[in-house]
């Protein structure tokens, strides 16, 4: 992940995501333009999935009563 990357809002990361994809299905840009874009959409999608598998830990980790339960009191 870039030092970029992680300056992003998932919000932002998925808009940019998306852009790329538009672009890519457009079919108008060189090879080079593609890769460069493909690249950059990996990066954007993993980052996506590590802010979405966090976000997920920390819902499981809430206790009935809303409390966040830390995971090394569960170790």
């Amino acid at each position: 992940m870039t030092d970029e990357t992680q300056d992003l809002t998932f919000e932002t990361a998925l808009a940019e995501l998306e852009q790329i994809v538009s672009r890519l299905e457009a079919g108008e840009l060189t090879l080079e333009e593609s890769l460069a874009l493909f690249e950059r959409g990996q990066q954007l999608a993993d980052y996506c999935n590590n802010l979405l598998d966090n976000a997920s830990l920390r819902v499981e980790q809430l206790t009935a009563d809303g409390e966040i339960v830390d995971v090394s009191d569960m170790a």
